[in-house]
């Protein structure tokens, strides 16, 4: 099912990144030392944003990542 807050999301398994877009903002957010087996239980969730919300969101270090050419 598409998330009403993410539109997109990957995952990097050799740095444990899992990277976020979210809707409302069009931003990006890396998420550190994600392992993969929560990435693949994001992967088949129903509701990806309230999976992020309850398993990721808050428990894994974060950063915004600033496109080139993009305003923070």
């Amino acid at each position: 099912m598409p998330s009403t807050s993410i539109s997109r999301a990957e995952y990097d398994a050799a740095t444990a990144v899992f990277s976020v877009w979210f809707l409302a903002s069009g931003r990006r957010y890396d998420y550190d030392g994600v392992p993969q087996e929560i990435y693949e239980a994001y992967k088949q969730a129903f509701a990806k944003g309230r999976f992020f919300n309850e398993n990721i969101r808050n428990k894994f270090r974060y950063r915004l990542v600033v496109e080139a050419g993009e305003a923070r």
